[in-house]
């Protein structure tokens, strides 16, 4: 675990938990949609964990590139992508990100650096190790971020990406979000390790980085430095962030496979009431925190509606964004 770290100057304070709340705000909101089935399909959300995606979110630059996996709304949205786009995608509206032709699981904005979102488990390491050597090839300083859940650790392409990283000393981070569970089974069950992703790093001459997951000022240090040591030219980082989500795997799972004392005692340690009291205690007007609150409130409200009014894509698109030329056409 990492020391407790410092914290940020107040500016940073103040945007740390605005991207917390509306990732909270969002994804609150698209269960709600969901069990009004205006979501079809699968929605993976990740409530308790929103400190690791903004964290990183006010970490990096503008032209990042970002990886995630499934549940990946936290991710998107931190990077600058609106929140009606991603609700309308995950609700398959014309407004979506990709006109509704995605969903909650390939969620991507390219113009905010998000690279998509992979349902596919450990599927995207090698492509954030590729984004990354690009970067490194055209000398950009740009810096790939790959989020994953602990399960992907027991995956081929972890290892597959974490190697090759190493070797060609590439500007990737690996950021493993162990929040104890592969789906439905908990991870210590099927792995021989106790920490699946910090230690298995020294296999592959990296530092061993476990970070409290939902403590967004620790977070925040460990990716800026990360973010730094990838700039220089100094390599590939792998973090392990140690947090929880409060649901299920998906609104249609209860989750009653986790220990009661288990979930109440990680409810405890919800990072935006822990980060909220911190900041009161460090002398932040509550007022400003109220504005903060009540703004993010408006916006998820908005952006509920424009999402809701938006109509559905038209068939006419469904044969664009397919083939390299946009269309079908080279088949003819």
């Amino acid at each position: 675990m990492t020391d407790a770290a410092p914290a940020p100057d107040q500016e940073t304070r103040l945007a740390l938990y605005k991207k917390m709340l509306e990732v909270r705000y969002l994804e609150k909101r698209a269960y709600d949609l969901s069990l009004q089935n205006l979501i079809k399909g699968p929605c993976h959300l990740a409530q308790g964990q929103e400190a690791i995606a903004s964290a990183f979110g006010v970490a990096m630059r503008d032209d990042d590139y970002t990886f995630c996996t499934y549940r990946g709304h936290a991710h998107t949205l931190v990077r600058g992508a609106s929140m009606s786009g991603i609700l309308g995608e995950l609700m398959g509206r014309e407004c979506g990100l990709m006109r509704g032709k995605g969903g909650s699981m390939h969620l991507t904005s390219v113009e905010h650096g998000v690279m998509g979102s992979y349902a596919i488990i450990g599927a995207h390491l090698p492509i954030a190790a590729g984004a990354a050597w690009s970067a490194q090839y055209r000398g950009t300083k740009q810096v790939s971020v790959c989020f994953f859940g602990d399960g992907a650790t027991n995956i081929g392409a972890f290892h597959e990406a974490l190697n090759l990283a190493a070797i060609w000393n590439l500007p990737v981070v690996f950021v493993c979000e162990n929040n104890f569970y592969m789906e439905y089974t908990p991870i210590a069950a099927v792995t021989a390790v106790k920490n699946p992703a910090a230690d298995r790093a020294s296999a592959y001459g990296l530092d061993a980085i476990i970070v409290d997951g939902n403590d967004v000022d620790a977070v925040y240090k460990v990716a800026c430095e990360a973010l730094d040591r990838a700039r220089a030219g100094q390599g590939p980082s792998l973090i392990e962030a140690l947090t929880y989500r409060h649901g299920g795997h998906s609104p249609s799972d209860t989750g009653k496979y986790r220990p009661d004392e288990e979930v109440a005692v990680w409810l405890q340690r919800d990072p935006i009431p822990r980060y909220r009291q911190r900041l009161l205690s460090a002398g932040t007007d509550e007022s400003s925190l109220v504005t903060i609150e009540n703004e993010a409130q408006q916006a998820i409200d908005e952006a509920t509606e424009q999402a809701r009014n938006s109509p559905l894509p038209p068939l006419e698109i469904a044969d664009i964004d397919l083939w390299a030329d946009g269309s079908t056409a080279w088949r003819n």
